[in-house]
């Protein structure tokens, strides 16, 4: 992982495991953000479950977008932007990496080397069977992931802010 990159450049973090279906959602929305030329915009990373590994991506960035996958109560396909500053401002539940995200994001404020942080998330049922295909209602919502994604870009200071308006 290169920790030399331009620390100016946003940052887009897509995190999951590509081998549980809609779980791997984070990772397969930077594989289109990169066929969609956002590298040209931000720095595009597949953390894929990397937990306290990606902490070094935290070091002297100003913005960070997460993309990740929640197993939450909302309707599956659910996109949803929110702030975290803490592991309390975290959804009920991400997926199966959710303590390391969670610890990812507390110890970096910890540190002192906590950016702005938008997270996107997308809500997913229960983690099923092995399989490296998104399910047609998670997929659907690429197109709604790279919106709110490019409005995150476009305004960081008022992401949040406008994330409805990106959403619908």
């Amino acid at each position: 992982m290169n920790f030399a990159a331009d620390s100016q450049k946003p940052l887009i973090l897509g995190v999951g495991n590509l081998l549980m279906g809609d779980e791997g959602v984070g990772v397969a929305a930077i594989r289109r953000l990169e066929k969609n030329g956002f590298d040209q915009r931000a720095e595009l990373v597949d953390g894929g479950t990397g937990g306290f590994h990606l902490l070094g991506l935290f070091r002297g960035r100003q913005h960070i977008i997460l993309i990740d996958a929640a197993t939450d109560e909302k309707a599956i396909g659910t996109v949803s932007l929110i702030r975290p500053r803490f592991a309390s401002d975290f959804p009920p539940s991400l997926t199966a990496h959710d303590i390391g995200l969670k610890d990812l994001i507390e110890t970096a404020a910890l540190l002192g080397d906590l950016p702005k942080v938008d997270l996107i998330t997308i809500s997913i049922g229960d983690l099923g069977s092995l399989t490296m295909e998104l399910s047609p209602v998670v997929q659907a919502a690429l197109p709604t992931i790279e919106a709110l994604v490019m409005q995150c870009l476009k305004q960081a200071p008022t992401c949040v802010a406008n994330a409805a308006a990106a959403l619908a």
